[in-house]
């Protein structure tokens, strides 16, 4: 057994997703990272859409005619129409891009200019496979030749900000996402509140003295047993049954906002966060997809609802903390027979931070009409996502080794993120 699968092994033996999640409270303020030894750039948070997200529905060109023609059933109604029900009309961006009417709880943030959309982004891989573009994105490679790790984890090997917590990079989920995979350790955390053992420090403490006696006796769990009894440790002053979001923040009660609010609370106790990854599924809708209404509507909600309580929870802190939403590719420009959408190419990105030149859509449009369409008729890339992750780990994550993050990558200056 690896180091790496030890250490994830030991902690997936400490916790388990609870049943019911019910967080009320004040959340007061605690240094785990000495003094000095702070992130040197933003906390970063990587939402994963897996299944390869609908971005044209879900970021829509409304001022594009052929949208409308190619998505008949599909379509979201114009922000104008009078035809369509208000409330299932697109929400007007910028005059030709508009949200989802479920994602309405980010226009806080996009008022703000906190919000950031990047569109027509992906890679350049054009398999259209789900594994093979998961794999390749978040290694942050071209082909299967480039390095085993994933381009955070590069990231936080090649910066050494002197931050030893334990909760230096975080997965939410049963493991941790491939892109943070590396030579920095990663916590794979599933619940802070069950590393309490729902209250009961008895057997919190008799957990902690069976967990000392098998490290001692396996020789490969002895080398990451204190770094895993230090997590514990760490986790045991946080009480999630306490914590009160800020702002007049409410999550929705379901598993995604409940993974939000945990790095919430992280992000404000100082307990040396850096990165945090965690994975929203669901989103390969090839049959009844739904447009204002329906399957892919209601992941919108959970999207949206959970980002936009995080974005009203961090209030200020935001000025340091950069959210981004990517997927491993878009979907079909046509609607199917079946009323959704096949695989397709290029996508979107969204990123939430305080230093994000917000309130725009980003990126060269190509455009819907024949003859603009990519392949068998998709949305074209005309930015790669390695473009816009170079430029937030210059600029956001203070990170100059660009080259070791995306390997034999020559990024585009995007000038979508602001300068520390």
């Amino acid at each position: 057994m690896s180091w790496s699968a030890a250490r994830e092994r030991v902690l997936d033996c400490c916790v388990h997703v609870p049943e019911e999640t019910n967080w009320p409270g004040w959340l007061p303020r605690m240094a785990f990272a000495p003094r000095g030894k702070a992130p040197r750039g933003d906390v970063l948070l990587v939402v994963f859409l897996r299944g390869a997200a609908d971005m044209l529905n879900m970021v829509i060109p409304h001022g594009e005619e052929a949208y409308y023609q190619m998505r008949p059933t599909l379509g979201i109604p114009r922000p104008d129409d009078q035809r369509a029900k208000t409330s299932d009309r697109a929400v007007d961006l910028d005059g030709f891009f508009g949200l989802h009417p479920s994602m309405s709880p980010l226009l806080p943030a996009w008022r703000a200019g906190h919000l950031g959309i990047v569109h027509a982004c992906g890679a350049p891989d054009e398999s259209r496979s789900h594994f093979r573009a998961m794999e390749l994105m978040e290694r942050g490679v071209t082909d299967e030749r480039g390095p085993a790790s994933g381009w955070v984890g590069r990231h936080l090997a090649s910066l050494d900000t002197g931050n030893v917590s334990p909760l230096r990079a975080i997965g939410l989920g049963e493991q941790a996402p491939r892109s943070l995979r590396g030579r920095v350790p990663v916590t794979a955390l599933k619940s802070i509140a069950d590393f309490h053992l729902h209250g009961d420090l008895q057997a919190t403490a008799r957990m902690q003295t069976i967990l000392s006696s098998l490290y001692q006796s396996d020789e490969v769990l002895a080398g990451v047993g204190q770094e895993t009894l230090a997590v514990l440790r760490t986790l045991k002053k946080l009480d999630p049954s306490t914590y009160v979001p800020s702002g007049g923040a409410r999550y929705p009660a379901a598993d995604f906002a409940m993974g939000l609010k945990q790095v919430a609370m992280l992000i404000k106790s100082e307990v040396g966060l850096e990165v945090a990854a965690i994975d929203l599924g669901g989103w390969d809708t090839h049959f009844s997809q739904g447009g204002s209404q329906g399957l892919m509507s209601g992941l919108m909600d959970d999207l949206a609802g959970g980002l936009g309580a995080l974005h009203a929870d961090l209030g200020n802190a935001i000025s340091g903390v950069t959210v981004v939403v990517m997927s491993e590719f878009g979907r079909r420009a046509y609607e199917n027979a079946s009323l959704g959408t096949d695989h397709g190419h290029a996508g979107a990105m969204l990123l939430l931070s305080g230093q994000v030149h917000g309130g725009k859509v980003h990126g060269l449009w190509p455009g819907m009409a024949e003859g603009q369409l990519f392949g068998p008729g998709d949305l074209a890339v005309t930015t790669d996502y390695r473009d816009v992750l170079s430029e937030l780990c210059r600029k956001r994550l203070n990170n100059p080794a660009v080259d070791q993050v995306f390997p034999e990558f020559d990024p585009t200056v995007t000038n979508i993120f602001k300068s520390s």
